[in-house]
């Protein structure tokens, strides 16, 4: 299995143990709409819609307009790497509000 794999697995646990809603999303079928971020959540009352990416991916300028969308449209669109994993949880655990994590993920975000 590969490291974005065994990574969106963690990710997947996670949410399920916190009691959070999710949905993986497969783009690229037939009937798909592609760069839809891999995961589509509900968690706290906030949806959110995370690409997943292992240590060296680098997301599409398609899957960086679906999360800027989404975060126009009032949701939180994570692009999310292993090494932020502990941060991710403090977000899911604490909420968003303020969230100085979310706020540079925005900006990495910005910088592709």
């Amino acid at each position: 299995m590969g490291k974005e794999k065994n990574f969106e697995n963690k990710i997947k646990e996670y949410l399920k143990d916190q009691g959070n809603w999710y949905v993986k999303y497969w783009a690229g079928a037939a009937y798909t709409k592609s760069g839809i971020p891999d995961l589509l959540v509900c968690s706290g009352g906030n949806f959110l819609g995370i690409e997943i990416k292992a240590d060296n991916g680098k997301p599409s300028l398609l899957q960086l307009h679906n999360l800027k969308k989404i975060r126009g449209a009032g949701g939180y669109g994570l692009l999310l790497y292993p090494k932020d994993f502990e941060q991710f949880r403090k977000f899911i655990r604490d909420g968003p509000k303020d969230n100085d994590w979310y706020k540079s993920n925005i900006t990495t975000q910005q910088i592709w």
